[in-house]
């Protein structure tokens, strides 16, 4: 595993150089933060990620497995990031992936932090989940299929979503001053 990892590195590599130029390459290996217990974190890559659950329970810590891949919730009004209120980005803590933005955060009273719009399309995907006797939709990391948590009907304008979503599968970046926003 780890010899084919190193070819494709080098092979993106060399594909990144040729089509790249040498600031444009600094500039992308300071904005991906790479982690060395985490080979599939990137925030700068967006290709789906599908590995087995062994890999994920390796790379990733006991209590971000647990709700990203196990889809366990934490306890209400827990999390770090249920009531904090930067300007910034939030990310998949399981795999990088730009989620949403704090300006479609809001304060909804449930207990997780809540949006009620993603930072673009397909950033999170959606399955129907019918377990616990509930009929509600899963909402997932559109990289690598995290658990983060649900969608529901009732948010605010301008959508009327509210992706209630567990902390601990959420990573926050705060905005740069001066920094343009957007992904």
């Amino acid at each position: 595993m780890k010899q084919l990892r190193l070819i494709l590195l080098v092979f993106g590599a060399l594909i990144l150089c040729s089509t790249a130029s040498a600031e444009q390459i600094k500039t992308v290996k300071k904005m991906d933060r790479h982690r060395p217990d985490n080979p599939y974190y990137s925030r700068v890559d967006t290709m789906k990620l599908n590995l087995p659950d062994g890999v994920w329970k390796k790379v990733l810590s006991p209590e971000v497995y647990a709700v990203a891949r196990k889809k366990q919730t934490e306890q209400a009004f827990s999390g770090k990031l249920w009531d904090y209120n930067e300007k910034g980005t939030y990310y998949c803590a399981a795999c990088g992936n730009a989620l949403f933005r704090s300006d479609a955060k809001f304060a909804s009273t449930c207990g997780w932090p809540s949006f009620f719009e993603t930072v673009r399309k397909g950033s999170v995907t959606y399955l129907p989940d019918r377990s616990y006797g509930m009929v509600r939709t899963e909402a997932l990391c559109g990289r690598c299929g995290a658990h983060l948590g649900h969608l529901f009907d009732d948010g605010p304008p301008p959508t009327g979503k509210r992706f209630c979503m567990n902390s601990v599968v959420l990573e926050f970046e705060p905005d740069k001053p001066g920094a343009k926003k957007g992904h």
